[in-house]
């Protein structure tokens, strides 16, 4: 695969906002409400390196984590429609689990809006276990988590 990950810079903040909308705004109608993506200020997620991006010529996945004392959460995951199916998912999620085995923490943490039912299929089968339900900040989420995944795995 021809993607290249690494930190986002300035420079990628249309590129990263132009995503997010691409991948949250279909979710508006379903939610009743733009979902939480919509509403972050990536450019303070960028200053503060928070943000990984995959690169095939332009930004076409992007990984919002931030360490935490025992996980670490991935609070965003997004692939353009047309690298969707081609692994960059899996590319950002392992760029976790290295942020994870580095920080020392054994487990991925992550949640989903429970409109967002397309989800509930694919982090299973990366290794995700759903860990409960709940309505935190006016969305109802649907927590999920996993243990690192070794290097190389």
């Amino acid at each position: 695969m021809d993607v290249e990950l690494g930190a986002a810079r300035e420079a990628d903040l249309p590129a990263v906002e132009a995503l997010v909308r691409e991948a949250y705004e279909p979710y508006v109608a379903r939610i009743g409400r733009p979902p939480a993506p919509l509403l972050v200020d990536y450019a303070r997620v960028i200053a503060e390196g928070r943000a990984v991006v995959a690169r095939r010529g332009r930004v076409v996945g992007l990984l919002v984590s931030s360490v935490r004392e025992d996980h670490v959460l991935v609070e965003n995951l997004a692939v353009a429609s047309e690298a969707r199916g081609s692994g960059v998912g899996a590319l950002l999620l392992e760029a976790a689990d290295a942020q994870a085995r580095a920080a020392g923490v054994p487990e991925l943490r992550l949640y989903t809006n429970e409109r967002m039912h397309e989800n509930f299929a694919y982090y299973p089968r990366r290794g995700f276990t759903e860990t409960g339900r709940a309505v935190q900040d006016g969305f109802a989420r649907v927590f999920f988590a996993r243990p690192v995944s070794p290097a190389g795995g």
